[in-house]
């Protein structure tokens, strides 16, 4: 899921267009303005089809009738930054490939999603993730939640306009500026009067798109070195195809462990409680096809990281026939994939253009799910809950202005960014930093029936302090290191929480250097491992300040926002044992409880216009689990 992106101090930008004239035709310009036009025009498409008679459900959600397919491919796309496809290649031709065994992550990372979150959140009709929260604590958690999550989200997305047309500059000669405006407008205005449904609908075209692009990378430059048979050959014979590092430490960069067990905490950090995916499952026509989006989006991460890794095999082998120049060989290694590209494709019209437009709908899927998941959260849960008196129309023209803002805001922070000279890595690495407590905030509730909101409230909070403390104790640590990084110490700052996971590999001394000890040895944990060690601080200090707190003793508990864990785990065991344990269904108990849920609902659990279609959905759910040989414990007096 992370990409192994590394950054070291932010480029100039540059005037030379000798670069790009030489690389650049006329049809390279037609692929590339060709992209920009397409997705405008669905956006536009959505926008004026049934203009007048939109929903607020219809711009946010969808009007929750969206297939599996071209959720599944959104996801995806979410997922699928230019910071991604120029970071796995950059990854794999500096260290081998050991990091393709995170694709080990993606089954737990994607099964658990599948059949606890998405059924829990789907259930419940939601439109945005945080309303969970106020469910199963209180407004307030609620109200944290959002403001974390958008604090996450606006540091971020500038960053996603800037970095990349940064490099695309340096590179290419493209104007930096022109760039950044053209992803900003074209993706504000598609997302804002399109909104959801054609944010999908396009990140189906840019997935096509980043496909199309990476494969014409892999084909031709395979060809110029004598096919993908020599590049293995190469590979190995250079020791660059990495085997199973079973080193349990978790302050190595990248083992076995540590890429597919510590992946998955980033996996459920991006597709278990991310709003951008979120949204998307819930976009869905019904919980099967949501779920099945969900598998689906399995096999194509496994295909793209393979791709990835494909591409960065193919410019080592290449780049060993055909030596750098000596401007590459100091260049930024976020811009190896860049010169290999441009250096491979040139006197091939059309082909280019075609990877700067892989590049760039990378960058529109980003951004346009940041924009619209932004809108989505602002207007669920900070302005409908203090004013549910808004009519429809008025709540339609209140979410395309909130995406409209939020547009121009990211121009805004991608200017900043600019600015921010070694800062910037910093400003990225906020964004992974934040993923973590989110994580174990969401799994605190859900897997654990005693905390309460004032549990929730301090673990998010010590989650935050312990993730900005380790976080910026590794940067301040490595800012001051001098040494060049050593492939295979390094740490790495992760981007899990929302869209895209790069990953910004912060200096670390060389092996001929001693192994830090106390809280050096602390700030040196694998980036892999921060959103465990963060959602795990949140869920310790949560239950303690629950313990002390009384528990959930005098407030009510919705039945539908937990899940069972250890009456699941309990069904597992043989019918003689569960006797003697007294067990009982636990259908029957979820029965009793949800005997008083519609009474819940109508005291204000689930309010507005959506009450009977979450009826509906949870008598659907009740439905589906009673067949379900689940058990619970019964509680028995000593």
């Amino acid at each position: 899921m992370s990409v192994g992106v590394t950054t070291s101090a932010p480029l100039s930008p540059t005037s030379d267009t000798s670069t790009v004239t030489s690389a650049f035709s006329l049809v390279d310009y037609v692929v590339f303005i060709l992209l920009l036009v397409l997705s405008l025009a669905i956006g536009l498409y959505h926008a004026c089809r049934g203009w007048g008679r939109h929903t607020i459900g219809q711009l946010l959600m969808a009007d929750r009738k969206m297939g599996c397919f071209p959720v599944a491919l959104s996801l995806l796309a979410t997922f699928q930054s230019a910071v991604a496809i120029l970071g796995v290649p950059a990854e794999i031709y500096r260290f081998g490939t050991q990091y393709w065994f995170l694709g080990c992550s993606y089954f737990l990372g994607l099964l658990i999603p599948a059949h606890i979150f998405i059924p829990i959140f789907y259930r419940l009709h939601l439109t945005s993730a945080y309303e969970y929260l106020e469910l199963r604590f209180n407004k307030t958690v609620r109200v944290f939640g959002t403001v974390t999550f958008i604090f996450q989200m606006v540091i971020y997305m500038g960053v996603v306009l800037y970095v990349p047309s940064l490099a695309l500059n340096a590179v290419t000669g493209f104007d930096l500026w022109l760039s950044v405006l053209t992803l900003g407008l074209v993706c504000t205005i598609y997302t804002a009067l399109g909104g959801l449904k054609a944010v999908i609908w396009t990140d189906v075209l840019q997935t096509l798109v980043m496909f199309l692009g990476q494969l014409a990378v892999i084909i031709v430059g395979s060809a110029k070195v004598g096919g993908l048979g020599h590049v293995w050959d190469l590979a190995s014979q250079y020791d660059y195809i990495s085997g199973i590092e079973l080193d349990p430490d978790p302050f190595v960069r990248h083992t076995f462990w540590t890429l597919a067990f510590g992946g998955v905490f980033m996996m459920l950090s991006l597709y278990g409680v991310n709003q951008a995916q979120v949204q998307r499952y819930l976009s869905s026509r019904t919980e099967k096809a949501a779920i099945l989006s969900c598998y689906a989006v399995f096999p194509c991460q496994q295909v793209v990281l393979c791709i990835g890794c494909l591409i960065g095999l193919v410019m080592f082998a290449y780049y060993k026939e055909y030596p750098m120049s000596i401007q590459q060989s100091q260049a930024a290694p976020d811009q190896f994939v860049l010169y290999f590209v441009m250096d491979l494709l040139k006197g091939l019209p059309g082909l280019p253009g075609l990877f700067v437009a892989c590049l760039f709908s990378g960058s529109l899927s980003t951004v346009s799910s940041a924009f619209n998941s932004l809108a989505t959260v602002t207007m669920e849960d900070l302005i409908r809950p203090w004013f549910p008196q808004f009519s429809e129309g008025r709540a339609i023209m209140i979410s395309r202005l909130l995406a409209f803002g939020y547009g121009l805001l990211c121009l805004g922070m991608a200017y900043i960014s600019s600015q921010m000279g070694p800062v910037l890595q910093a400003a990225i690495s906020i964004f992974g930093m934040v993923g973590g407590p989110l994580l174990g905030l969401f799994c605190l509730g859900i897997f654990f029936p005693c905390a309460n909101p004032p549990g929730a409230i301090v673990g998010l909070l010590a989650g935050l302090i312990m993730a900005f403390w380790i976080g910026i104790g590794n940067m301040m640590t490595n800012m001051g290191s001098s040494t060049a990084p050593s492939p295979f110490n390094g740490s790495s700052f992760s981007l899990p929480g929302n869209l895209t996971t790069a990953t910004m590999n912060t200096l670390m001394p060389s092996t001929t250097r001693s192994r830090p000890a106390g809280l050096q040895r602390l700030y040196s944990l694998s980036y892999l491992w921060y959103s465990a060690h963060n959602s795990t601080t949140v869920i310790v200090m949560g239950l303690i300040v629950s313990l002390f707190t009384g528990g959930m003793r005098g407030r009510t508990l919705n039945p539908r926002t937990i899940y069972p864990v250890l009456p699941r785990l309990l069904a597992l065991l043989p019918l003689s044992c569960q006797k003697r344990l007294h067990c009982k269904s636990y259908s029957q108990d979820l029965s009793m409880d949800t005997a008083v849920f519609p009474e819940k609902m109508s005291n204000g659990m689930l309010k507005g216009s959506r009450d009977k279609e979450a009826m509906a959905v949870a008598e659907e759910g009740l439905a589906h689990q009673g067949s379900s040989p689940t058990f619970i414990l019964q509680e028995t007096s000593l």
